[in-house]
This record gives C-alpha cells, structure tokens and sequence, in this order.
C-alpha cells in the first residue's frame, strides 16, 4: 500500500469515526452499508453523477430486500408514487418542492434523497426570515477582498453554487420562511442553470447532476409566498400525513427505535401499547372525531404531528430508562403529551380536560393512561 493509500485509507476512518460518535449522523452515514448494497445490486441506468439509478434511490427510501439478502429499510412510510414522482422529479431539469403540514418527513425525506443520489446532504441552506442573499448565491471572504479585491479565491460558494459545480444535490430548507426578494435569487438558478458573478464578470454554470430539493410548510402560507415564477420551476409533491393509525404506529416504532439505539435507551416493543395510545390521541385530536367516528372533538392549536409523537415517545423512553424500569408505561408519556396538546394555556387546556373526561375515561383499558394523564394536567 502506498503512503497515499495509508493515508486516504486513514482519513475515511476517521470520518467514519466520526460519524460513529455523531449524536445524529448524516444519512449518508447512518445508512452507508445499505447505500453500499444498493450501489453493488445496482445494474440499471443512472443519471449523470447520481450513485444510484432512481430504481435503487426509490428502494433506498421505501425499503426491500436485495438478491443478496442485504434488508433495505423504509426511510419513508407512505404512498409509493409519491417516492417515485419525486425521484423522477430530480432526474429532470425540475427542482423538486416537498410541501406539507408540519411533521409529514419533509426534511427526513429531503435528506435521504439527497444522500442517495449524490452520496452526500449537507450541502444544505437553512430557510429562515433572516436568511440573505449570500446563502444562496455566494459570499466573500473579506480578508482576501481588502487585500487583493475581488477574485475566485476570495469568494465564498454557498451550498446550492458548490452543488452547481459539482453535480449535486443541493437542499433548501422552509423555503417559505425566506423573504421574498432572496428567494427570487433561485430563479435564474433554476430556470438558466447559471449563478452569473458580476463582481468578476464570470458565471458558475450547472454542470450535469444538479439540482435542488426545497421543503416548504404549506401552514406557513402567506408568511412569504412564493412568486409565481419560482413556483414554475418546481415540480411540487405533497407529503401528507400517515393515512392510517397502523402506518402512523409503525413509523413512530421505527424512528423511536432508530433515535433510542443513538441514545442507548432501552428497546420500545414491551411499550407498544403506549405508543398506540399517542397515536391515537394525536389523531384523534388532530381530526375532530374518535377513531369509531362516533363523537366530534375540538382540535387544540398545534399539530400533533407523527415527528411530536415520535418526540413525546423517545422522551417516555428516557424518563423509563433514568427513572424507571425500563418500561414505557403511561406515566412516563403522559408529561409529553400534555406539552404537545396544551400549546395555548387557556383554550387548549379546556380542549384537553373535555377529551379526558368524555373520550379517555370512558375507554375500555386506558384507566392507567387516564390516571396519569389526569396527574400530570392537574
């Protein structure tokens, strides 16, 4: 081996080392070894610069099991199509915007596209109110600037201008949440394929491979809508909320079990009778009505979204492993889902006590979950 072999062989390890002691890794790490299989399963055609075929990137996210045995696992619980019209999205000159309400794996599924097809999700910019044009487009390292005025080394690439130079994938996140006049600065990016410089009197131009995945939450319309002009630039995919409370159980065990492994917490399934009684006060609370139908209920004033139970759950979990015995019980959820439902102090108090008293202390088994959750809202 020669000393520049040892010595790439050495910084892969120390990445993957890295990543071993990530509280949260990349997907791109968390997942390498299915990344991997799929990468050496794979025989079908593939975009320019994209690791995987769309085949094999839409496998990567809904799970299956290769020819050598190698288990894929869901990243994403929900309507095929919606994974495949999405993959095919980023395999045309489209942006892809992943919309929905808060809580349906917009990010989650933004990641996870972006590190299968390009092998790498952090070339990521984060949507916020105070987010300015330099983000998207690029900045200047100011040092270099006073010393020896404008050139390419003292320019900064923002993510999405390293991801045109590249062939990447790069992601915009709440794109909604970013004023108006910066997000229009995608509008030549998308529509030209080209980030004009006209400090040097240069242009970045997008070479094969690039494009771009922007997650917007559709309760944030009319915070900063998005013109009608960048909206034409992207195929637009709605992730919608889990169809069924089977679907929302199963991808609340999943990511409960993934995020407990990270924190060395005990394993859920003894506490899959609490997980159902989330679920089903999350849904039931978020539609108006009890799963039979039969009694309307008012919704309080926040989401209840899959990821807050998935949160209310993993912190159950914690409070069983440090103070408990190890077992999720309702005592140790009970705290939670208070915090998730009371969002306003006075109205959704009300809206809480009411379905206490009228839905959960009238069902059949749920006497302790009701004990505790009287308790805690006490």
């Amino acid at each position: 081996m020669t000393v520049s072999e040892i010595n790439s062989a050495s910084v892969v390890s120390g990445v993957e080392a890295a990543a071993a002691e990530a509280l949260r890794p990349h997907a791109e790490h968390a997942f390498a070894h299915e990344l991997k299989a799929l990468v050496a399963a794979d025989d079908r055609p593939r975009p320019a610069r994209w690791q995987l075929s769309p085949w094999a990137v839409a496998t990567y996210l809904l799970g299956g099991t290769l020819p050598d045995g190698t288990v894929i696992t869901p990243k994403y619980v929900g309507p095929r199509r919606i994974v495949e019209v999405a993959v095919t999205t980023l395999a045309t000159d489209r942006a892809l915007l992943l919309l929905g309400v808060p809580g349906t794996a917009k990010t989650w599924v933004s990641e996870h596209l972006a590190a299968a097809v390009s092998g790498d999700s952090t070339l990521l910019v984060q949507g916020t109110a105070g987010t300015p044009e330099e983000a998207i487009r690029y900045g200047w390292n100011y040092a270099q600037l006073l010393a020896h005025g404008p050139s390419r080394d003292a320019l900064v690439p923002s993510p999405v201008m390293r991801a045109m130079a590249e062939g990447m994938t790069a992601r915009v996140e709440e794109l909604t949440r970013i004023p108006a006049d910066v997000q229009d600065t995608l509008i030549t990016i998308l529509s030209e394929k080209t980030l004009p410089i006209p400090e040097l009197g240069q242009e970045t131009q997008a070479v094969r491979g690039f494009n771009l995945i922007a997650t917007a939450n559709d309760r944030d319309r009319g915070v900063n809508e998005l013109s009608s002009a960048l909206r034409r630039r992207f195929n637009t995919v709605v992730l919608p909320l889990p169809a069924t409370a089977e679907e929302e159980v199963d991808i609340v065990s999943r990511r409960v079990d993934q995020l407990g492994r990270s924190l060395d917490l005990p394993a859920a399934p003894e506490g899959m009778d609490e997980i159902r009684r989330v679920v089903t006060v999350f849904r039931e609370l978020r539609d108006g009505v009890t799963g039979d139908g039969r009694t309307k209920l008012k919704s309080p004033s926040g989401t209840l979204s899959t990821a807050e139970a998935i949160s209310v759950v993993t912190g159950g979990l914690a409070l069983a492993a440090h103070f408990g015995d190890g077992v999720l019980r309702s005592g140790d959820v009970a705290a939670g889902i208070l915090g998730a439902v009371v969002r306003d102090p006075a109205a959704d108090r009300v809206i809480w006590q009411e379905y206490l008293e009228t839905v959960v202390r009238e069902r059949d088994g749920w006497k302790d979950f009701y004990r505790a959750c009287r308790e805690v809202s006490a």
